[in-house]
């Protein structure tokens, strides 16, 4: 059998000593994870290795000797490490011995049990004890196309990397400590920390609970009675504002949850909550100091009353085109004055609702760039927000237009019905067969006549406003887009696959170190990381969806047959 040792590549300098690590029997490996240091008492370190065992629940044990000799090395020491093998008695007794400054190492194993003990093939693994245990290895994504054969690799390697991330109180030890117990690991050292960082630690947990408090009274005024009443309840489920305001808000109780979180997945969520809310509040604040300096929003309320009455006279112009012979089509007048006429007398409203609305257009602007310090999301859904009311009127024509054709077409269908004996059965949900008299033919002849002849009119103001509310519509998608985009981007996990990349392991990779006859095999193995889209589609987080849910064949449907499109977002519908 083939004997995989996998040793730090922290401890090839270390003095000789024994090797300490867990034996995992199944893949007939052995994971190195310190070198104890001469001189030691064999009872205090069976103490030592049975109190870390309590802890971190993985047997550890002493797997071996190391000998590193800068001279020849000499008889007694190797009758002195085969002797600890009884001590200790673990089978097999691994012996790793380095000479000098030599990179072939002699490897061999001791199995006194047996009378005649098999020689086995050693294969001597080095890896970064630092990277190995402060990374994650994520399983394959694609767990259907995934074989077996790259099932049982992920487990043998998690095994692995579990033995090193869950050994981390053995390694916060180091030399300078006054311990009867002299260590090498990757810390030995020096533990590894920031005064910075404790010190943040430290600040956040009255910052938390201050926090905490203040989220719990906000949460109880908006789950109070007031806000379930018609008025607010309608406004806070139809504003894409108040759906981000929310969404916000679950993500600030996250963060300021004293909870700990138990696994990795947790706390990278916490983090990319944490890094998106940063990076939103700062291009928040950028946003409002560039339009509070020199006297920007000033501008854009000078600007937005002529753009609005710019709109309103295209819309009049088309109207007054729509009343006429529009391409040469041959309208019915009569049906064709009265939809102009009663679109034309909506625009009139709108122009003075607007030229009312003007002296505080700018107070109202100033007020609104004050949001941005929440957030750029927020800013955004404001904008999304205003541009939905200031063309409310093209979703009024959009609504009288696309009633008037549903009613006309389902009219029409129906009629059609009539003509071949047919009904829909409301009961049933199904065409049935019926008999009709003389009457009821000729009333059905003389509406479907009427219906026919003034759907072309109908149809035309249809199109041309539903053309117009898609346009609105794409423009709030846009808007959306970036919100959501901004919202569901797992920047910490980004930002961390940029510059520690090994944190993110997609698995590991060999490359075969420079051999020698007579000596075991040397690898090397290094940390392959996660791809940035495998990264953005593991770590994704959840936003509320502003996309429709209907395909593109119902979407088309619904506008044939002029059913009514919302765009809005629906409160309770989280997409991952």
């Amino acid at each position: 059998m083939v004997l995989k040792v996998f040793f730090p590549s922290c401890c090839s300098s270390a003095e000789s000593g024994i090797l300490i690590g867990r034996w995992i029997s199944e893949q007939n490996s052995a994971v190195i994870l310190a070198v104890v240091h001469f001189p030691f008492i064999p009872a205090q370190v069976k103490q030592y290795l049975s109190e870390i065992q309590q802890v971190t629940k993985v047997s550890v044990s002493v797997l071996g000797s190391w000998s590193n000799s800068k001279q020849e090395k000499e008889e007694s020491l190797s009758e002195f490490l085969e002797d600890l093998g009884t001590i200790f008695s673990h089978e097999p007794w691994i012996q790793i011995s380095k000479e000098g400054d030599s990179k072939f190492w002699s490897c061999s194993t001791l199995q006194k049990h047996f009378n005649n003990p098999k020689e086995e093939e050693i294969i001597l693994v080095y890896y970064d004890q630092r990277k190995v245990m402060l990374s994650h290895l994520h399983p394959p994504l694609d767990t259907a196309t995934s074989t077996d054969h790259r099932a049982e690799d992920a487990s043998k390697l998690s095994a692995i990397f579990d033995t090193v991330a869950k050994s981390k109180v053995l390694f916060m030890t180091d030399r300078y400590d006054d311990g009867p117990i002299k260590l090498t690991h990757w810390q030995s050292d020096g533990v590894e920390a920031s005064i910075i960082v404790e010190l943040m630690k430290q600040a956040s947990v009255p910052a938390c609970m201050l926090l905490t408090f203040l989220l719990s009274l906000i949460s109880g005024v908006c789950r109070s009675r007031v806000l379930k009443f018609w008025p607010l309840s309608f406004l806070w489920s139809k504003l894409s504002t108040c759906e981000q305001l929310g969404h916000r808000l679950q993500h600030l109780q996250v963060i300021s949850s004293n909870k700990k979180a138990q696994n990795q997945a947790q706390l990278m969520r916490k983090a990319n909550i944490f890094v998106s809310l940063l990076i939103d509040v700062a291009l928040g604040m950028l946003l409002m100091s560039w339009l509070y300096r020199k006297n920007r929003i000033g501008h854009l309320a000078d600007t937005l009353i002529p753009v609005a009455d710019h709109v309103a006279e295209e819309l009049q112009d088309l109207l007054q085109w729509l009343m006429g012979a529009p391409a040469g089509l041959k309208m019915n007048r009569a049906l064709d004055q009265v939809l102009g006429r009663f679109f034309l007398y909506h625009i009139h409203l709108w122009i003075s609702y607007i030229h009312l609305m003007s002296p505080f257009i700018e107070m109202i602007l100033w007020y609104v760039g004050l949001s941005a310090c929440l957030g750029l999301t927020v800013a955004l859904c404001i904008l999304s927000d205003i541009i939905a009311l200031l063309t409310f009127h093209i979703y009024c024509f959009y609504v009288y237009g696309a009633r008037l054709y549903c009613l006309k077409i389902y009219g029409l269908s129906s009629l059609w019905r009539l003509f071949r004996g047919k009904k829909w059965n409301v009961l049933r949900q199904r065409v049935d067969s019926c008999s009709y008299d003389l009457d009821q033919l000729f009333i059905g002849t003389l509406l479907f006549t009427i219906l026919l002849f003034l759907l072309p009119t109908t149809a035309l103001y249809y199109l041309v406003f539903t053309l117009l509310r898609l346009l609105v519509v794409i423009v709030q998608g846009l808007i959306h887009l970036l919100v959501d985009l901004i919202d569901s981007l797992p920047l910490y996990s980004i930002i961390l696959r940029l510059c520690r990349s090994y944190r993110l392991a997609a698995g590991v990779k060999f490359r075969v170190l420079k051999q020698q006859d007579g000596k075991p095999l040397r690898l090397l193995m290094q940390i392959n990381p996660l791809s940035y889209g495998s990264v953005v589609q593991t770590y994704r987080l959840p936003t509320y969806s502003c996309y429709p849910k209907d395909s593109w064949t119902s979407l088309c449907k619904k506008l044939f047959l002029g059913e009514l499109i919302y765009p809005w977002k629906h409160k309770g519908e989280k997409q991952d």
